[in-house]
């Protein structure tokens, strides 16, 4: 999983990216993240207002500081599309 959060540095920012890791500490799942403060790269995600985040190339949110609850609902999500990568097979 691919996890970028796209802001400046402002305080905002710095807290979305608190939360996000807390998330991810709580779920017990491990994921690649990424802070990206370049303007040229933050637009490359057509968000209008940071801090914005990026789950696996989805935007989920942009503007605002999401609750705790809603990033690890996000994670979830996204950990749950990602097909299972154990050769299981059924006889």
């Amino acid at each position: 999983m691919k996890i970028v959060i796209l802001g400046p540095g402002c305080p905002r920012c710095h807290e979305v990216e608190k939360r996000t890791i807390n998330a991810l500490a709580e779920l017990g799942i491990a994921a690649d993240v990424e802070k990206v403060s370049d303007i040229k790269r933050i637009m490359e995600f057509n968000i209008l207002s940071t801090p914005g985040l990026v789950i696996d190339g989805k935007v989920v949110s942009s503007g605002k500081i999401p609750r705790l609850e809603e990033i690890k609902a996000w994670i979830r999500e996204a950990a749950e599309a990602v097909p299972s990568s154990k050769g299981e097979s059924r006889s």
